[in-house]
């Protein structure tokens, strides 16, 4: 399939694509008149590049272990990838932590709002003049 293809069956732009295919994320053939050619199986690949963006991946780090999909059979490799994915694990939860931090400071936040908003709804407390 052409670029615009696979754009269109993974919803990636085809300059994505082109920077996927530069950063060594993606592969394709050349025709004579040098249009790129995709397999079918990239289409899955795209998908797996895209999460692995999501999760906020390097295109460095996406293509060292994305070999490990392509060659599980060699040790050094699935070694290599192992480590990455797992140092990579770590971070996530790490970010996880965070985020969930900040949604709990979020949320004490939103208390104190929707109490001040109470407050300003019943508007200025009466004043009372001492007799």
């Amino acid at each position: 399939m052409r670029i615009g293809e696979l754009s269109r069956r993974t919803g990636v732009s085809p300059r994505s694509l082109r920077y996927y295919e530069e950063q060594g994320l993606l592969t394709s053939s050349r025709s004579e008149s040098g249009q790129r050619h995709y397999s079918d199986a990239e289409v899955l690949r795209v998908s797996l590049i895209r999460q692995l963006f999501g999760a906020g991946m390097s295109s460095r780090v996406i293509a060292s272990v994305l070999p490990c999909v392509e060659t599980p059979s060699d040790p050094g490799v699935v070694e290599l990838a192992f480590a990455t994915m797992t140092r990579e694990r770590d971070r996530i939860d790490a970010d996880i932590v965070h985020l969930m931090e900040t949604r709990d400071a979020l949320d004490v936040l939103i208390k104190a709002n929707g109490r001040h908003q109470a407050e300003l709804s019943r508007g200025p407390e009466p004043v009372t003049r001492a007799s």
